[in-house]
């Protein structure tokens, strides 16, 4: 009999994750479902997603939309586990870090479903990071982890966990390296105004950036300093979006180039023509080291560390006044070379994973 396999995503990296592990896992003659908890509810953050990645239309949606961590978790988790006690799957993927991810590893092993944790072992050990607790919990929930490095293997042996732990690669740079053609035959650039090579690509949503206003000032002002060298596209997320207004910074964000969150094949387009990215998103640190182009990371932490030790990021801390250093840094010689496994194979040999965990347990 076919394995069943229940997949829940929520939000953008997820899809990314996840669709070439679908592909991979429904080639191989399972059974897929996917549900979306819609924890990413607008249109250019997840339905455009799913369909320039060619990822089967959901076939849940759960709509959970905003707010606090409590209130969309327990959403998501009563929504998921509805869904489960009616299609009884074999196993539970939950890609990622986020409340989604939390809420279907909770939801599956209440009900004795085995549980696998995709993008297993990340470690920022930073805990006023909210994702830092979903990634802890989801590992220690999951019967079978699926890491992309052999760092993440030691994060997890250090608490105890060695069994069903299996490095597969990175799925998400499947995903990139599968659409980068289509990405670059996009007019993305020129729609922008800008050129290859010639600009900061920026993009940051984390509240420990963005919820203080002085902070989020001080980047934007930091962003003002360096267009005067550079120039910056800026696709705005609608939570910075929603903070640049309450704090009355919309004069100060001007020096960018100001765009909506972006598809995904135009957001890649603009990442791979960047002469460099200034980013909170762990997602970027990956692609822009899988692509080998700079990455400056404004956060005190990297869950990532190999994107430093091999790729191409270079962690500034969440300190703003460190912007303008970048322009100079831009100029060193470029570090960053394959990483073990982002091959774009990443999503077969997790499949693979998947389907002889579900048959060690028949």
């Amino acid at each position: 009999m076919s394995a069943r396999v229940t997949i829940v995503v929520g939000a953008r990296p997820n899809f990314m994750k996840a669709a070439p592990v679908a592909r991979a896992l429904t080639d191989a003659g399972a059974h897929v479902r996917i549900i979306h908890t819609g924890q990413h509810y607008d249109p250019e953050m997840s339905d455009v997603f799913v369909r320039q990645l060619g990822m089967p239309a959901p076939d849940v949606f759960l709509g959970v939309g905003s707010g606090t961590h409590g209130a969309q978790t327990a959403r998501a988790l009563e929504g998921i586990e509805a869904d489960l006690l009616t299609w009884r799957p074999d196993v539970v993927v939950v890609p990622g870090d986020v409340n989604s991810t939390l809420a279907g590893a909770l939801a599956a092993v209440k009900l004795g479903i085995p549980v696998c944790h995709l993008e297993a072992g990340l470690r920022s050990y930073d805990r006023t990071m909210p994702e830092e607790h979903n990634r802890v919990v989801a590992d220690h929930l999951s019967s079978l982890l699926l890491v992309h490095s052999d760092g993440a293997i030691e994060n997890l042996a250090l608490e105890g966990i060695r069994e069903g732990v299996v490095n597969v690669g990175n799925t998400m740079i499947d995903s990139l390296l599968s659409h980068l053609d289509a990405a670059r035959a996009t007019d993305a650039l020129a729609e922008i105004g800008v050129e290859h090579g010639t600009y900061l690509l920026v993009t940051f949503h984390r509240p420990s950036l963005v919820d203080d206003p002085e902070r989020l000032r001080s980047t934007l002002e930091g962003l003002g300093a360096i267009a005067a060298e550079i120039p910056v596209v800026f696709p705005v997320h609608p939570r910075t979006r929603a903070q640049i207004a309450e704090a009355g910074l919309e004069r100060t964000a001007r020096s960018a180039i100001l765009t909506p969150p972006l598809p995904y094949l135009s957001f890649l387009a603009l990442e791979a023509a960047a002469r460099g990215v200034l980013t909170d998103s762990g997602g970027v640190q990956e692609e822009t080291s899988a692509l080998g182009v700079r990455c400056f990371t404004l956060r005190e932490a990297t869950e990532r560390p190999i994107t430093v030790e091999l790729g191409t990021n270079t962690v500034l801390g969440a300190r703003p006044e460190r912007i303008h250093e970048i322009a100079a840094l831009l100029e060193a010689p470029k570090p960053g070379g394959p990483i073990p496994l982002w091959d774009g194979r990443a999503s077969p040999r997790a499949a693979r994973a998947i389907l002889d965990a579900c048959e060690a347990d028949d």
